[in-house]
């Protein structure tokens, strides 16, 4: 019988020490797993000092992961235990089996790492379905605060870290984002846009390599200060958008010269006659004006037709 115990235990609780299976009964909807710790004394939350003095003792019955499509409860007692420490706060604690259960908690912590599973999987509200599937009844709001509880994963650090700044308030409030280039996932954001604080986050990873970045001064700073090691590099965004823009300038600038040569014919001679000079106030070489000045000349003429017309049916009465 023993060995029958040991086997289930190792069944049911595999990752779990120090507890003992007391009794499984199966009905139609429910398992009821009853099982106590089998450790003789506890901790205390407060100073964490060994006690083995038992105060009283009470049921929990909390949910775990379903078995066979069945929802399972278990049935285990606490105990609270009397804290010897004359100086901790506190003279009560009540015992947590490690792995299992946690303060206030209505889950095992298996069926809340599933859950929080789900929920990154889903989502609240498909998440909330498929856990309704496997016979847990939750909320999609609980699925969220459950993945919200999550601590946040380390991200690996980058090779290749791409700088620029964000505004939080376009004009007055900046910060800098971190990138990694190679996974375009955003890494930090940095409250500020100053040389210090990207020259501290720089000092911190010394495993990046290259620094992607455009021309602000404050960043080059930064990253020669923080990371002496790594190459300087300008991203591709950037010199697009400085080419475009030298582009725009140089064709703006010239745009006289633009106008001149669009006017001259293909057979006209090498050496180009000078402009007439016209009386119109309107500016010559741009199709654009040309098209205002003829669409001018339109109106008035229909205008000055309209207003001869008028004047003749009013003599003939």
């Amino acid at each position: 019988m023993e060995e029958t115990v040991l086997r289930l235990e190792e069944l049911l609780f595999p990752s779990i020490a120090d507890i003992a299976v007391l009794s499984v009964d199966v009905n139609d909807e429910v398992v009821l797993i009853e099982a106590r710790c089998t450790m003789a004394g506890a901790d205390c939350v407060g100073c964490r000092g060994w006690s083995e003095r038992v105060h009283s003792s009470y049921p929990r019955f909390p949910a775990d992961v379903p078995i066979a499509g069945k929802r399972v409860r278990l049935c285990l007692r606490f105990r609270r235990f009397i804290c010897g420490n004359a100086l901790c706060e506190r003279r009560t604690f009540v015992e947590q089996m490690a792995g299992l259960t946690r303060r206030y908690g209505r889950w095992t912590e298996r069926l809340r790492s599933t859950l929080a599973a789900v929920g990154l999987a889903l989502a609240g509200r498909a998440g909330a379905r498929m856990a309704g599937v496997f016979g847990v009844a939750v909320s999609r709001r609980t699925v969220l605060r459950l993945v919200e509880a999550l601590p946040d994963p380390d991200p690996p650090v980058p090779r290749v870290v791409g700088v620029d700044e964000y505004a939080t308030r376009k004009g007055r409030f900046y910060g800098t984002v971190l990138v990694d280039v190679e996974t375009r996932r955003p890494v930090d954001l940095l409250p500020d846009r100053e040389a210090s604080s990207l020259a501290a986050w720089l000092a911190e990873r010394p495993g990046i390599e290259f620094v992607c970045r455009d021309r602000a001064p404050f960043f080059a700073e930064g990253a020669t200060v923080g990371a002496p090691q790594t190459v300087q590099v300008a991203d591709r965004w950037h010199l697009w958008h400085n080419l475009s823009e030298a582009a725009e300038r140089c064709v703006a600038q010239h745009r006289s010269c633009l106008g001149v040569l669009v006017r001259e014919p293909a057979e006209s001679a090498v050496v180009a006659s000078p402009p007439e000079t016209t009386g119109s106030p309107w500016p010559t070489g741009h199709r654009f004006a040309d098209r205002i000045r003829d669409r001018h000349a339109t109106v008035h003429t229909l205008l000055a037709q309209d207003t001869a017309d008028a004047r003749s049916a009013a003599s003939s009465t």
